[in-house]
């Protein structure tokens, strides 16, 4: 029986490849000349602390690093930008969780929104990652094209496609 694995997953290296790109061309840029920035990013929990001299400033480090994470083939979906951004002393921090995986919630709506869709697949949480199955290739490729369209602010990537 066909299946695949959806999944939501961040390649480290190409991660840290993308923040050294950004932190490179912020030291380049005229606007940040003896400017105080940080990038820092934590590979344990997955976070990222970004700081700048004003929230103008950091905002533009966050506009950097998502043109420069899609150019590395990192969706801008990963990053949690939900968050605030705080005073500390004269630097603005914004702390930047990176979406690792799926959660428990997400998961449960990606598999109400495949049922709901009509396909005749079935889907499976296991984990992180959700197995979808059915009986010809042709409804997977049809989930693939369907869960493109969805909203669910994650970045999806399609694995282990089996015959």
């Amino acid at each position: 029986m066909p299946s695949f694995d959806l999944v939501s997953k961040v390649d480290l290296q190409t991660l840290d490849n993308a923040i050294n790109t950004v932190e490179k061309e912020i030291k380049n840029r005229f606007d940040f000349k003896g400017s105080h920035v940080v990038i820092d990013l934590n590979k344990k929990e997955f976070k990222l602390a970004v700081e700048a001299e004003s929230e103008m400033k950091l905002q533009q480090v966050i506009d950097v690093l998502i043109s420069r994470s899609m150019k590395q083939g990192l969706a801008a979906e990963i990053y949690d930008l939900s968050k605030v951004p705080f005073q500390s002393g004269k630097v603005m921090k914004k702390e930047v969780p990176v979406r690792n995986g799926i959660k428990q919630e997400d998961a449960k709506k990606i598999v109400k929104l495949i049922k709901d869709s009509g396909l005749k697949v079935q889907a499976a949480i296991m984990d992180d990652i959700i197995r979808i199955t059915g009986k010809k290739i042709d409804d997977l490729q049809e989930v693939i094209q369907a869960s493109k369209g969805w909203d669910i602010g994650l970045a999806l990537q399609y694995i282990n496609m089996k015959n």
